[in-house]
Order: structure tokens, then sequence, then C-alpha cells
């Protein structure tokens, strides 16, 4: 029996870095959110043994270092079934581009091999083998928006909110995950925290009156500096306070749940998503990536002034993405980055339900 299956990318909606644990990961805060963008995978369960991963992305490798190959061998173990599993990537989530493609991957294949198999791991048995292979994996078992912590491994899922249109730019390039905490450690260095320790940049966090439009350091403007546990914690505190708000539905006449008056024109619907970025909620990331890389600052200003009400790195990147209140600001954002020669789609977020009934909707 063959079955298909999608694989749904997320973005990170704020990534906080931490201090570095005993284990040699980082802590983490953020907030995941899955998309509609995806690849599709085909599992097929036939006589023999092993497993066999085929794409035609040479990018993608087949062998045992493959994500979906080491969470495979991990279910078909928990599962005490026997066969051989042949895996089939039509790719099209960039790879090292911040939207969880690889372990999106895995996960899709491990749905699809329960149902092959009309077997299932155990659900907490199964988001602890994807936290082996993978600190990501675990929030493509939760879908919506999720809550990460710990080195994001820990996921906790969050209110179910309405649909938004999104933008992702996925420029070509390919950035190393494990560089770019190699980089925000020896910024930390530089600035003057302890040598193996995450910290605020020596430029600091910027100042809600000060902040740009963009959301970048400016050197005029004024700044302040955090420990990385004030940083933690003040992240933490800004989710807090919106899910209570959101809880407690508190949008009253066309105020955002923070309490930030919303921009007219903005449905109710539009408005829960967009309120959680407008806690001041940040990528941690940006601080070395971009000015490695500027031309993704760059993508990052454009999908400001083409009206997106957030945009950020996804994860380490390189993808870009960026919140609309309209599906046609998004698709025209989406074109004046395309005409521009960076590749982009039009797209939006997905619920906790869309996310799961569409997994197997092929």
């Amino acid at each position: 029996m063959r079955v298909t299956v999608r694989s749904y990318a997320k973005i990170n909606l704020g990534l906080r870095i931490g201090g570095l644990r005993a284990d040699g990961y980082h802590e983490l805060h953020t907030v995941y959110q899955t998309i509609a963008l995806h690849d599709r995978l085909r599992v097929q369960v036939t006589s023999g043994s092993g497993i066999e991963v085929r794409c035609a992305d040479p990018r993608v490798p087949t062998n045992e270092s493959n994500t979906c190959y080491r969470l495979l061998e991990r279910a078909m173990a928990a599962l005490k079934a026997r066969g051989r599993v042949v895996v089939e990537i039509e790719k099209k989530l960039p790879v090292q581009g911040g939207l969880g493609g690889a372990s999106s991957n895995a996960i899709a294949a491990v749905l699809a091999l329960q149902r092959a198999l009309q077997k299932q791991v155990p659900g907490p048995e199964m988001l602890r083998l994807a936290a082996e292979v993978g600190s990501d994996l675990p929030l493509f078992l939760i879908g919506g928006t999720v809550l990460g912590a710990g080195r994001g491994e820990e996921v906790y899922p969050l209110a179910d909110l309405p649909p938004t249109p999104c933008v992702i730019a996925t420029p070509e390039i390919g950035i190393s995950t494990p560089k770019a905490f190699a980089d925000w450690d020896a910024l930390g260095a530089t600035s003057g925290e302890e040598s193996g320790t995450s910290s605020a940049t020596a430029a600091g966090e910027q100042t809600a009156a000060s902040s740009p439009r963009d959301g970048l350091p400016r050197a005029e403007d004024k700044l302040t500096l955090f420990a990385p546990s004030d940083k933690m914690l003040k992240f933490g505190r800004s989710v807090a306070v919106w899910l209570s708000a959101f809880s407690q539905r508190k949008i009253r006449s066309g105020r955002a749940l923070s309490g930030v008056p919303a921009s007219k024109g903005r449905g109710r619907a539009e408005t829960p998503l967009l309120d959680l970025v407008r806690t001041g909620i940040e990528n941690d990331f940006e601080q070395v990536v971009f000015p490695q890389y500027p031309e993704l600052r760059e993508v990052k200003r454009v999908l400001r002034r083409a009206g997106a009400g957030y945009a950020s790195l996804s994860g380490s990147g390189s993808a870009v993405f960026g919140l609309f209140s309209a599906r046609a600001a998004a698709q025209k954002a989406a074109m004046a980055l395309r005409k521009a020669g960076v590749e982009a789609a039009a797209t939006t977020t997905l619920t906790r339900s869309q996310y799961w009934r569409r997994i197997f909707d092929c």
C-alpha cells in the first residue's frame, strides 16, 4: 500500500536564544506556525528490509543521514514492524531555508508509514522519538500555532488562530543552523559576555519607542541592553499576556489583544496573529544573519514597505516571511519580490484543524 502525504512548512513568530545548556544545545523560546506551503511524499512498505529514500533534488541526502531515514528507522523499531520502507520526496520547500522542510518530511513520512501499516506509535513515545532526531520535529506532530521551549523540542499547542495571509520569500541562499548558532556565540563573546553563552548584541535591543518600521537597529536609536535571561523572560511574558487576552476574548471596539489599537480596515478574524507579533517579539538570528547576507535584510524591508504587519527571518533563514491583513496585498508583495529576482509565494497560515485535515488530502 502506497500512501501520499503533504509535508507542511513552518515559520517562527519570534525566536529568542538563551544560554548554552549542559547538553550543548542553546535554550530557546519561539512560537512556531505551520503554513500551507508543502512538499509531497509517497511512502510504501514492501517485502525485504531497510529504508530507501528517493529524491530528485541533489541537495537532499538519500542515505542514513536523511532525517526521514533516521525517524523511520526508530518508528519501525517502535512498531515492531518488518518490511522495506520506500520514501519518495517531491521537494518544493527550500533546503536550509528555515522553514523546517527536512523535519516536516520526517514527520510526514512517519504519519504515512503508520497509515500504511495500520499501526500507531503512542503519542508521547512519538514525541520522544521525534525530539531525538531533531529539535523542531515535534512541532509537526501538533500543527497550527505552537509554543517551543527547551531547545525547541518542548512543544505546547497555543490557541487555534484564524488563517492569516502571508508571503514567503526564499532567496537562493543556504544557511547552516549550527554555524548561525556559532556566530551568535561569537557575537556574545565580542560584546563582553562570557564565551560559550548567548547574549544580547553589543548594539542591544531596541526600545519600543525607537523601533524603525522594518524592525532593524539604527545607530541613532536609543538602545537598551538585556541579559539573556531577561530576554527570555520578556519573550515568555509577552506571549503569556497575549494568550491571556486571547482566552478572555478581549477584542473590543477594534482594539487588538495587547491593547494596541488595530488599524482601520482590519477585521477581527485577522487581528489575533498580527497582534501577537505586535507584542515586540523578534528573531535573534537576524542579528548575525543579516550582516552576512544584507540581501535578506532588504527582502524584509520590501515586505514591510509592501504593507506587511510583521516581517521576519524564519528560524536561522534564509526564508523571510511577511504577515498581511489581506490576501490581495500578500499577492502584490510576492509579485514585487519576484520582479526583483527573489523567489516568493503568497500563501496562508494553517490552523491546527486545517493542518490535520489536509495532510492526507492528496
